[in-house]
């Protein structure tokens, strides 16, 4: 079994960049220490063989998971010929990094915000009321608004006058 290059502890994760073998905790801390770090992109380590997965991650601290390689999953389903277990599509499955901090809102006056407020909520009233032929009720609403003040607009000009 691997061990983990700063604790002995049992590795789970390599870090191509650092070239070392690490546990959960040392990679927490090791990858923490700056952003330049946190974007080292490491692969899981297979949790039977502990041979170097095609599942990566990069990121401050990656959520502990299990990964298993291809040679052991094949090794496994060669073992269990016959049986109609449901199979894992493997594509699916993703490493996501799990980060405690989240990016800085981005700074606005309070005009902007509710401008950006209002056209947001207006946007999402529309694709609310998206109905199956693709056009929002909002949408046709505001066509048979402006046909209306057409019509009406066209019924209150006065006569041309002759002169």
């Amino acid at each position: 079994m691997k061990n983990c290059e700063l604790c002995n502890g049992l590795a789970r994760i390599y870090c191509e960049s650092d070239q070392a073998n690490l546990c959960w905790d040392c990679d927490a801390k090791v990858h923490s220490v700056n952003f330049l770090v946190a974007r080292h992109l490491r692969s899981l380590l297979c949790h039977v063989c502990q041979s170097p997965t095609a599942w990566s991650a990069a990121g401050a601290k990656v959520g502990r998971t299990v990964s298993v390689c291809e040679r052991c999953v094949n090794d496994e389903r060669s073992g269990r010929e016959g049986e109609d277990e449901e199979e894992i599509d493997l594509e699916d499955i993703q490493v996501v990094p799990w980060s405690l901090t989240l990016p800085p809102p981005a700074s606005s006056s309070s005009s902007d915000e509710s401008v950006h407020s209002h056209k947001y909520s207006s946007l999402k009233r529309m694709r609310e009321d998206d109905d199956d032929s693709g056009t929002s009720t909002s949408h046709r609403e505001m066509v048979n608004c402006r046909s209306r003040r057409s019509v009406t607009a066209m019924k209150r000009r006065p006569p041309p006058q002759r002169g």
